[in-house]
């Protein structure tokens, strides 16, 4: 490929964790790393070799860039607030991924994308590690028939919250939305107060204070599955792997309920595992993505607004997760 893939605050925790996969998997692959210090953003290019680096400006609309050959891609792993790149990628028929709007501010990105839909593909991956909860759900719901429940339940541990672009965008999401988003029998709705209050059932038993969160990862499994009940809920406080003396660790619970193919009622409870926290599972999202929208696995995705669970195969993704060290497990602990 002759162009770069141009990774907006790829000197930050997700974008340089995104190259460093991306370098893995297609040595080849040009890449130019773009943030606001471009000594920072030189030494995370040198240590991928085959790199460059950049400096942007967000508050341009042609990101402060030096005219180049062009780029092949436009990745915003920080909050694209101008939504400049947005439009930069558009002007030029690019791919674009976006991780960072989040469920109450999508709006405008969407509105963007659908006054020139036809002007570039688009991937809103502003889920959860990017859309991997989604896509692990969805491998997951192969064995209903029909489902009628989902409730996933995520522990971030509150020394894993990230790099400064993640602690501002998760302060700028929690302050814009105080209600958690769910769907109740069918319908969407807004909750607060008590009804957005539950608890967290962490991968070694230990129950946190949770809260329902407006996330997009509630419309997306709604829609992919059909299930008419569908929450998502955070607990913030010490990880498991801490509790045993390592590192702060990332996990979900995932907890399913309907009817298998036999027409029996079912229920399955799962958790979504890794002792490094959210980083590996969030650049493994984004990777994805952009491998998907470049072309390099799968057929060609045309101009339009796209979410994760439409473009990538869930058991693609699973293998994918389980090299990067990802763990799946029952609620009973069997593999």
């Amino acid at each position: 490929m002759e162009h770069s893939v141009l990774i907006l605050g790829g000197s930050g925790q997700a974008g340089a964790a995104t190259a460093t996969l991306l370098r893995r998997w297609y040595p080849e692959l040009p890449l130019t790393i773009a943030g606001r210090d471009l000594g920072r953003a030189r030494r995370v290019a040198d240590e991928l070799g085959g790199a460059t680096a950049a400096t942007i400006d967000l508050r341009r609309a042609d990101l402060g860039l030096q005219e180049t050959g062009g780029y092949s891609a436009v990745v915003a792993t920080v909050w694209d607030s101008h939504l400049n790149g947005l439009r930069y990628t558009q002007d030029r028929g690019l791919p674009y991924v976006s991780i960072s709007s989040g469920l109450v501010d999508i709006g405008p990105e969407v509105v963007a994308a659908g006054l020139r839909a036809g002007a570039a593909p688009i991937l809103l991956a502003s889920h959860w590690y990017a859309g991997l909860v989604v896509l692990v759900v969805l491998g997951l719901a192969r064995e209903f028939d029909r489902l009628d429940t989902i409730e996933v339940g995520g522990v971030l541990d509150e020394q894993d919250s990230g790099g400064p672009a993640a602690t501002a965008d998760m302060e700028r999401l929690l302050a814009a939305a105080s209600a958690g988003h769910v769907r109740r029998d069918g319908v969407f709705h807004w909750v607060g107060g008590p009804d957005a209050e539950v608890e967290v059932t962490s991968v070694d038993g230990t129950v946190l204070p949770g809260q329902i969160v407006p996330i997009l990862d509630v419309p997306s499994l709604a829609l992919a599955t059909g299930a008419p009940n569908v929450r998502f809920a955070f607990a913030i406080g010490e990880s498991a792997g801490r509790r045993r003396g390592g590192p702060a660790s990332t996990e979900v619970r995932i907890d399913l309920e309907g009817v298998d193919r036999a027409g029996a009622p079912l229920r399955t409870s799962h958790y979504l595992y890794h002792p490094e926290g959210q980083r590996p599972l969030t650049a493994l999202g984004v990777a994805l993505g952009v491998e998907r929208l470049l072309g390099l696995r799968g057929a060609p995705v045309p101009p339009g607004l796209h979410t994760p669970e439409a473009l990538i195969d869930p058991g693609y993704a699973a293998e994918r997760m389980a090299e990067i060290g990802a763990v799946l497990t029952d609620a009973h602990g069997d593999r």
